[in-house]
């Protein structure tokens, strides 16, 4: 394992989790704000440590492993946390958008690694957006309170209806793409 800067803000990221629950069923008012902002912190570090990388050349395979499996580990676990918290099923079924297309593209990417043609499902441009607005989106959810008068939970529920659209869009996008090979044809 190689320890550089950009690994670990990947790492802080995972180790986020843990405290993001811990802080979220804390039984005190600011708990809620709380859980927000670690969340908005861990998601820094999703963009931060993927610039610095690329800007020290400190790019490694367990750089290029860890990062996406801090995502979906964060994502999901604050996916579950709202989902308890509030589980109406609009906002259940946006949960399991987000998370059954992670899992459906991951297995798409170790399957197309196993053909040889990984770059073909390869993170997008539109991939990084949709993660932005997730990470928007569930930040503002575990935030919760009005802030400055403006519904904050409301405003997350809207960044996820959005998120939920981009995610079955960008999956769609990628089984496109495999398509050819996932029936046999070149």
């Amino acid at each position: 394992m190689q320890l550089n800067i950009p690994n670990a803000l990947t790492i802080f990221r995972i180790v986020a989790i843990p405290l993001i629950i811990l802080v979220f069923f804390l039984p005190v008012s600011w708990a809620r704000p709380a859980s927000g902002c670690l969340f908005v912190l861990a998601g820094v570090t999703d963009w931060l440590d993927g610039y610095l990388a690329r800007r020290l050349g400190q790019t490694s395979k367990f750089g290029a492993f860890l990062d996406p499996v801090a995502d979906k580990l964060i994502i999901s676990t604050a996916l579950v946390l709202l989902v308890q918290s509030d589980p109406r099923v609009i906002f259940s079924m946006i949960a399991v958008i987000i998370i059954g297309r992670e899992i459906a593209v991951s297995a798409l990417r170790e399957w197309m690694a196993e053909l040889g043609e990984r770059g073909q499902v390869a993170v997008t441009f539109f991939g990084k957006w949709k993660t932005t607005v997730q990470i928007i989106g569930i930040s503002l959810m575990l935030y919760q309170d009005d802030l400055l008068g403006l519904p904050i939970y409301g405003i997350g529920i809207a960044f996820m209806l959005v998120a939920a659209g981009l995610t079955l869009w960008s999956m769609i996008d990628y089984l496109r793409t495999a398509w050819p090979m996932m029936i046999g044809r070149d």
